[in-house]
């Protein structure tokens, strides 16, 4: 039996579909259905009706108060399904829950897109006061410990690059300036975990870790985030930011990190 080149049975339509998804990427946020039909070479009516497709089954959603379009939660999913079934989520999962049983806050595993902290996984902890979980939610890099551990190996050159102008504000200590950004980053080398003292919201603190695997690159951050009388500076010096040290090396040891 003679094996036909399965270029044969590519259906048109579909793989246009998928090349309308693919420029949602890098740092692309928001596209506009002009600018996808003048990238594609597609006509205009075409690019609408596989947005329309792709946001009937939530791959797109379209944002109302420009009526841009931007990835919707199901490429989420299936992005989670992809790294949970490859390694990353999989091997987080055990040090996850002895990160919160030994921390007694709630853990998390994260990853980076563009200037935006994902957060795909959680273990809650049992104590009766506990955050609010950010499983699926995008946070800013400069005011989240797991921002500070994603680019904490990025040279000062393209930290600068990544961040222009004066940072947002989401708390009276959020740090707003880029120099001191890049400086805090420096240090976090060397301690071996970030911090957010209430940066993001008051009255909230979190700490994390880089992970890292056998490329050496950084693909995720591990942390844990709970109420600041908790995590207060000595719980954070002596044995949280230590304990978020050790598994952050832990989790990159099992993706095949060495030193």
């Amino acid at each position: 039996m003679v094996r036909r080149d399965k270029s044969n049975y590519i259906i048109q339509s579909v793989a246009h579909a998928l090349d309308v998804l693919e420029e949602f990427r890098d740092e692309t946020d928001e596209l506009g259905v002009t600018e996808l039909s003048k990238k594609l070479k597609l006509h205009k009516n075409n690019v609408f009706r596989i947005l329309a497709t792709l946001q009937s089954r939530n791959y797109i959603e379209q944002n109302r108060s420009n009526d841009n379009y931007r990835l919707g939660i199901k490429c989420l999913e299936l992005g989670q399904t992809f790294i949970r079934q490859r390694g990353l989520l999989k091997q987080a999962r055990p040090i996850l829950q002895e990160l919160a049983e030994t921390t007694g806050e709630t853990s998390y595993i994260s990853i980076l897109r563009g200037n935006e902290v994902i957060y795909l996984d959680a273990v809650e902890t049992s104590s009766t006061v506990r955050v609010v979980s950010r499983v699926g939610l995008h946070m800013p890099i400069h005011a989240t410990a797991a921002g500070k551990a994603l680019v904490c190996y990025e040279s000062d050159e393209e930290l600068r690059k990544r961040f222009t102008g004066d940072l947002p504000r989401f708390a009276k200590a959020t740090r707003t300036d880029v120099e001191g950004l890049v400086k805090e980053v420096a240090l976090i080398r060397e301690l071996g975990y970030a911090t957010d003292l209430e940066e993001f919201e008051e009255g909230l603190r979190c700490i994390g870790a880089p992970v890292r695997d056998y490329t050496r690159k950084v693909v995720g951050a591990i942390s844990v985030s709970g109420p600041a009388h908790r995590l207060n500076d000595e719980a954070i010096a002596k044995t949280v930011g230590p304990e978020l040290d050790r598994a952050g090396k832990a989790l990159s040891a099992r993706l095949g990190f060495r030193e």
